[in-house]
């Protein structure tokens, strides 16, 4: 059955994003962790960087999760609100002995880069069943779900009742598995609980490899994009996109319509934040009205920017930057990055 893709025009509000929020820290120098000398700071966490990039698009978006209460807590709350994110509804964690999660960066050259990350018993994990407002949620045309936290209670049970309420309220579920393997007791546990999210889910943005994981318990074995689509489309899930990297994406409708995201030309400074520039940007055009196909390749437009850059949250394009890119791109002016950057400084769009 046809499942449409849209959102109640009665809701005032753009996106609720709940889940994970995290400090990143990236290294001024090309080295070796041993021989960097500095580093900076930026917000990090996939669904506050979500949350991020979709207030750049000009959406109204707010932020649910719980943070540290110590200085770096307090400055995810901080850039949250300068980028125009809504933090009325995070909280700080009671105890103040949890600390909020960190992801120091090792990038001994350009293009290459990983993460240590230091997620111990983090603060987002204590969100609670009672810093889920429902009347909060059901303002909201859409909530965006983080499979990270659904890892271990409490946040566990806050993300159910979230669900729950959104579902109840008439509020669009979007789910994003947000994998991180050392929150997990096992991979079986971690596929229930996806399995469950995205079983109530209406929109499910994931990448390929979340997804085999999301499958391996009840779907095990299917690598084909149509056929792990279908088997949440035959559920609630209106949309489902599948992200393949440097190889676009796919996205399956539950009227069986298929489309692909193109890439688009980056000069790529480092690999992370493509995903979550991606998911914020593809929430902001289909809620505000856009096609799917639209949606795809302003999506895929921000992504490229954002590994353009130095970090995830500060390196995600507004709407103007974006838009100055797309239309270069859409006229056949640009074939590369270097091709843009000259435009974007220079000529008139």
């Amino acid at each position: 059955m046809f499942k449409q893709l849209n959102f109640d025009p009665s809701k005032s509000r753009g996106l609720a994003a709940l889940g994970r929020s995290g400090v990143d820290l990236y290294p001024q120098q090309f080295a070796p962790m041993e021989k960097v000398i500095s580093f900076t700071k930026h917000v990090g966490g996939s669904p506050a960087n979500t949350a991020v990039q979709a207030a750049k698009m000009g959406l109204d978006t707010a932020f649910i999760g719980k943070i540290s209460r110590d200085p770096l807590g307090a400055y995810v709350k901080y850039y949250l609100n300068s980028v125009g994110v809504d933090t009325s509804h995070l909280t700080m964690e009671e105890s103040g002995e949890k600390r909020q999660s960190l992801a120091i960066a090792e990038q001994p050259e350009r293009g290459r880069i990983s993460y240590f990350f230091y997620r111990q018993d983090p603060a987002d994990l204590y969100l609670d069943m009672k810093d889920i407002d429902k009347a909060f949620i059901s303002q909201f045309k859409a909530l965006l779900i983080s499979g990270a936290s659904l890892c271990r209670s409490p946040a566990r049970e806050a993300v159910l009742l979230a669900m729950e309420y959104a579902q109840a309220s008439g509020v669009r579920i979007i789910f994003d598995p947000d994998y991180r393997k050392d929150g997990w007791n096992s991979l079986e546990e971690t596929s229930l609980y996806y399995h469950q999210a995205a079983k109530y889910a209406d929109i499910i943005i994931s990448t390929r490899e979340e997804f085999d994981i999301l499958e391996s318990l009840t779907h095990p074995g299917i690598d084909d994009d149509r056929l792990s689509a279908e088997a949440y489309l035959n559920h609630r899930a209106s949309l489902v996109c599948i992200k393949h990297g440097e190889n676009g994406a796919n996205a399956f409708t539950s009227d069986g319509r298929q489309f692909h995201g193109p890439v688009m030309p980056a000069r790529v400074y480092k690999t992370l934040g493509a995903g979550d520039s991606f998911c914020g940007t593809f929430i902001a055009k289909l809620i505000n009205g856009h096609p799917i196909d639209e949606a795809l390749k302003y999506a895929a437009a921000a992504a490229s920017i954002t590994i353009s850059g130095k970090s995830c949250s500060d390196s995600m394009p507004d709407l103007v930057l974006l838009d100055s890119y797309m239309k270069a791109w859409i006229s056949g002016r640009i074939e590369s990055w270097d091709g843009w950057k000259s435009i974007e400084k220079g000529e008139q769009i």
